[in-house]
């Protein structure tokens, strides 16, 4: 072999060993945050409270908390989360989720029964995801422009729902609300979590295999990759990106349910964030902002990852600092997700 042929050699060499890390680095980093996220809050009080005792970050009550104030976040990742491996994005699903929430606790003040109420609740959340579709898809209008349109629209409609001089929809003394709305989304089911977080556990199942196991997955990934390739071997990217925003509208009429459940009242602002919160999350499991690869399981730990980091801050510093931040996250998510995710240019 001569000289030439040895360096080049040893390049390839280089290029795999770089390529084997940064294949390992974006596979283990997302729970290695996670992992340095907990041990931090955990030791962070350790002088004012027990380890594991009442009031610290891992104490059974502390840890319940968590897991059922992120029910909603856990609905609704998983579906975002295909939604952006198809390389589109949806920044009106907070306000869908308020939508719902104050849609939801109106009709069972008005003497729904729950399953009736989730059942005309989960039509309105495909009936936003549709009209999202409508407008990227067939109007062609730039996701991020339309799906802020509809944030103002889903957000505006709760805010007309709910009676003039009331913050929520709610009960009083003349018409309170029923007590089981909350059955859903506090009564202990289970090791102290409700229905709704089995539920989400079950949306996560479900999803991870859709995108793994079905052609919705697969679609998304090759439409997110190249939309012309795609279209070129016969795959409708405009019906299955719109079958994707009617799933996503879903998803947040479900976890506006939850948040409806969990709270006892509808709140128009309750969704308020929960945009950033999964982009975040999203970002953070690794999939690629321009779409094309991606982890709906993955995701779901960047959104525990998003659950520690609200929950922990909350005992630490204060609520306007909380704010800086969560945008600390983002910025770390986006920053780390483009050095994991570019590809790389060979010379």
């Amino acid at each position: 072999m001569d000289a030439k042929s040895e360096k080049q050699a040893m390049l390839r060499t280089q290029i795999d060993r770089s390529d084997a890390l940064r294949s390992n680095i974006k596979s283990l980093y997302i729970y290695v945050v996670l992992i340095l996220i907990v041990v931090v809050f955990s030791v962070v009080k350790l002088g004012q409270v027990e380890m594991f005792g009442r009031g610290h970050f891992l104490s059974p009550d502390s840890i319940v908390n968590l897991l059922r104030s992120a029910v909603p976040i856990l609905t609704l990742s998983g579906a975002f989360t295909l939604l952006m491996i198809s390389g589109y994005i949806d920044l009106s699903v907070g306000s869908a989720m308020s939508l719902s929430a104050v849609v939801f606790a109106w009709l069972i003040l008005n003497g729904f029964s729950f399953l009736p109420a989730l059942v005309i609740t989960g039509i309105l959340g495909l009936a936003m995801g549709c009209l999202n579709g409508l407008l990227v898809m067939k109007l062609r209008i730039t996701p991020v422009i339309a799906t802020l349109v509809t944030l103002n629209l889903f957000k505006g409609s709760a805010l007309l729902i709910v009676p003039h001089g009331l913050s929520a929809i709610k009960g009083s003394a003349a018409r309170p609300m029923p007590a089981w709305i909350n059955d859903y989304g506090r009564m202990d089911v289970l090791l102290g979590l409700p229905w709704a977080f089995f539920v989400a556990l079950a949306v996560i199942a479900v999803l991870v295999l859709v995108q793994k196991k079905t052609i919705v997955g697969k679609y998304a990934a090759a439409i997110g990759g190249n939309r012309t390739s795609a279209e070129l071997s016969g795959i409708n990217a405009v019906k299955w990106v719109w079958v994707l925003y009617i799933i996503v509208g879903f998803f947040a009429a479900l976890a506006g349910v939850a948040r409806a459940s969990y709270m006892s009242l509808g709140d128009p602002l309750s969704g308020d964030g929960m945009e950033l919160d999964n982009i975040i999350a999203v970002l953070l499991g690794g999939t690629a902002f321009s779409g094309g690869s991606g982890s709906a399981a993955k995701t779901i730990v960047g959104a525990l990852i998003i659950m520690c980091v609200t929950t922990g801050l909350m005992t630490v510093i204060p609520a306007f600092w909380q704010i800086v931040a969560k945008g600390s996250v983002l910025l770390f998510a986006v920053v780390l997700n483009h050095l994991l995710v570019r590809e790389k240019v060979n010379a």
